[in-house]
């Protein structure tokens, strides 16, 4: 069959060309241009469809184009939208009460970026332990999993065992400790007297979509109550629905110490991410210690509040139960044609390509064919994440579109 990228139309090509040549090569993109969006479908400068199995990581969980959410960004941009929080302003204290009750904590440390608020959550951390646990200045660590994804800022590529993301970007940030994910024995033996938190995804997405194995969240947080240690769960992409629960420590019945948010925060419209905790553990933070010009701005903190006010519903956690197992059925089904494993939860799978049949980006290409965007992560796996407002058809539609795009491969060898 024709592949996309060889079918491409001279205004695709020319748009292609323009970031070829004039945009930093930090992505490797599939060849595809986008120009307009709603719910869970794309559509290309040349009117083709694709259902949207990605959703920006996440970001865009409530769908291309939720009118719940524009709405609220269209009133915030037509009244205030950026003061700096050098002033306070009408939208600042509501959205960090509502997020705050929404995820059972009680203060809210607004930042733009998920990886702005790893790197946030990593100092606050840092200074409750010289100032509250009384660590030795200069001595905190923290202990982190393998295989994790944080972000790419210099401080959370020191910890990661990534090289591609982390070679040439030194020298590294000091202060951490990495052990194996799920190995609480390792966790336990890594913890001393200068630990002040563990930071964990409590379910990795980068690496493929990685569930923790049973019991082993619930002995991390005994492990962080015995040591006087915080239990920082990095929620950035797994929280807010996207497994069938607001967080994704729901499953798993552990409660962390501090959550760091981003990505499905901002709705699909802007960057929103936050800090959230109790004040015993932000009561070391003062005026002028930590900021951000954008962090908790007008426009910001109006979509933020839209996203709290439609998760609070219940409404998108249960679309992706329902919606997930459909999706984990319809995926197992594959397995001996080309899927050598599957992890699913909620709307949320990390799927392993067999190696003989050819890498994850050759699969995503051969979707992308098909007219289902996706993305592979680590050479052999594809992960899928679509919008939670995704029919129960458009799933079918993705898992046969995927069916169909092993079975070519498989045809080809």
């Amino acid at each position: 069959m024709t592949l996309l990228a060889d079918n491409i139309t001279t205004e695709a090509t020319e748009h292609l060309r323009l970031v070829d040549t004039h945009a930093a090569h930090n992505y490797s993109p599939l060849p595809v241009v986008l120009a307009s969006a709603k719910g869970p479908w794309a559509t290309d400068v040349d009117g083709r469809r694709y259902l949207d199995c990605l959703s920006g990581y996440s970001a865009v969980s409530f769908g291309h184009g939720n009118e719940e959410i524009l709405a609220a960004a269209r009133a915030q941009l037509e009244r205030v939208t950026l003061t700096s929080r050098a002033f306070g302003h009408d939208q600042l204290g509501p959205f960090c009460a509502e997020l705050a009750e929404l995820v059972g904590k009680q203060m809210v440390l607004p930042m733009n970026t998920g990886a702005e608020a790893v790197e946030t959550g990593i100092k606050v951390a840092r200074k409750w332990g010289y100032e509250v646990k009384g660590v030795p200045d200069n001595q905190a660590s923290i202990v982190v999993a393998a295989h994790n994804f944080h972000g790419r800022t210099t401080t959370v590529i020191s910890f990661s065992d990534d090289e591609e993301a982390r070679a040439g970007f030194g020298p590294y940030t000091p202060g951490f400790r990495a052990v194996p994910f799920g190995d609480a024995e390792a966790l336990a033996a890594a913890i001393d007297e200068t630990t002040v938190a563990v930071l964990l995804e409590p379910i990795q997405g980068e690496a493929g979509v990685i569930l923790p194995p049973p019991g082993y969240l619930a002995r991390v947080r005994e492990l962080c109550d015995a040591n006087n240690v915080l239990f920082i769960a990095d929620e950035v992409q797994s929280g807010l629905a996207r497994t069938g629960t607001t967080l994704a420590c729901e499953h798993y019945g552990v409660v962390p110490d501090m959550y760091l948010l981003g990505k499905a925060l901002g709705g699909g419209v802007m960057p929103v991410s936050a800090v959230v905790a109790d004040p015993e553990v932000f009561q070391a933070l003062r005026p002028g210690q930590h900021g951000s010009t954008f962090g908790g701005n007008p426009l910001a903190c109006a979509v933020g509040r839209a996203v709290v006010g439609l998760l609070a519903t219940g409404e998108y956690q249960r679309r992706a139960r329902e919606l997930g197992a459909h999706l984990e059925q319809g995926l197992r089904s594959l397995a001996g044609r080309g899927v050598t494993d599957v992890r699913c939860i909620g709307l949320w799978a990390g799927v392993d390509i067999d190696p003989a049949l050819g890498s994850g980006r050759e699969v995503c290409e051969r979707l992308l064919a098909h007219g289902v965007l996706a993305k592979d992560t680590h050479g052999q796996t594809l992960r899928l994440g679509p919008p939670l407002v995704i029919q129960r058809d458009e799933v079918e539609l993705a898992v046969a579109a995927l069916g169909s795009a092993l079975g070519e491969l498989a045809g080809g060898k």
